[in-house]
């Protein structure tokens, strides 16, 4: 019987070490689109175990046209959100206090592209042309170039008038306005690929104008940095996530194939997908730990408005390494 009993204790001892074992820290992460390549980074994270790797079970909300990552982490929807630094710091002055903890996209790919029949050949073309514009936080590096070059964005015609623009590029392929905001890896070949040229076109790449701000980048809440629990958990979540990036980069049409294994939508097509991944590879190179120097441009541009600049002041405490350094 006492042989009996020690059995029972040592096989209840084994069953509750085997589910600690197999208990992993939860995350959600929001991505600021829907699923595409320019998220491949986690999808591959996840698909290939990195995450469960080290101890996580994430869970990936796609985005959209009417999704706000720093709504969603305010709401407790999210640990972690994907956006860009912009949004993000127009959203700290606003009161709500993200602060990046990496920096995957080293580059801008963000451009606006015009149709060349309707006149545009330089941005001293724009006043009295519609633009369409990106919301939900996309609009800062636009209204900060606007501003930098003194064009009101009020419509009249001295200014711009400012087209919102939702999930497609219709409105420049129907005339509805005259330029669109792209990404170099998605709209852009959305327009190529709906039958203009590229010859038809014109682009304006926002790092050639000398207004690129940092873009992809992950924010969490500041006060959850106070808890060295959660500092650990994201510390595994980006060493996972860089890795699923490194990966990426170097079997870009698989990462572009594990992506659409991802999407059930069903929207995204593999021609489309493989051609991404291959334009956000050339964005991620080099990134990941955040470069101050980086920071401290975005933040130039965006007080570089005038009398209405994206933000008024320089911010304090919005990024920090803490969670970098303790992942590497």
């Amino acid at each position: 019987m006492r042989r009996n009993i020690t059995t029972l204790i040592l096989a209840a001892a084994v069953g509750m070490a085997s589910s600690m074992t197999l208990a992993a820290d939860k995350v959600t992460l929001q991505l600021k689109w829907v699923t595409q390549a320019q998220f491949a980074g986690y999808f591959v994270a996840k698909d290939k175990g990195f995450y469960k790797e080290e101890g996580l079970d994430v869970m990936i909300k796609p985005g959209g046209p009417d999704v706000a990552p720093p709504q969603v982490i305010a709401g407790g929807g999210a640990d972690v959100i994907i956006d860009w630094m912009p949004s993000a710091l127009a959203s700290r002055e606003k009161g709500l206090s993200l602060v990046n903890i990496a920096q995957p996209f080293k580059r801008s790919g963000m451009m606006l592209t015009c149709r060349k029949d309707s006149g545009v050949k330089t941005p001293t073309d724009f006043p009295g042309r519609t633009l369409g514009v990106w919301f939900y936080g996309n609009e800062y590096p636009f209204l900060s170039w606007m501003s930098q070059l003194g064009v009101p964005t009020d419509g009249s015609s001295q200014g711009v008038t400012v087209l919102k623009q939702g999930f497609n590029v219709d409105p420049i392929l129907q005339k509805q306005a005259d330029c669109v905001s792209t990404m170099t890896y998605n709209e852009y070949w959305q327009i190529i690929d709906a039958g203009l040229d590229a010859d038809e076109l014109v682009t304006f790449k926002y790092e050639d104008q000398g207004v690129a701000t940092l873009e992809d980048g992950l924010y969490v809440l500041e006060d959850n940095l106070k808890d060295p629990a959660f500092v650990d958990k994201m510390a595994r979540f980006v060493r996972a996530s860089m890795k699923g990036w490194t990966w990426a980069r170097e079997n870009s049409d698989a990462a572009a194939d594990i992506v659409l294994e991802n999407d059930e939508t069903g929207a995204q097509t593999e021609k489309h997908q493989r051609r991404m991944m291959g334009e956000i590879n050339k964005l991620t190179a080099g990134g990941g730990k955040l470069a101050e120097g980086d920071y401290e441009r975005t933040v130039a541009t965006l007080m570089s408005g005038g009398s209405d600049p994206v933000i008024s002041k320089a911010p304090s405490g919005a990024w920090s390494h803490v969670v970098w350094d303790a992942a590497f």
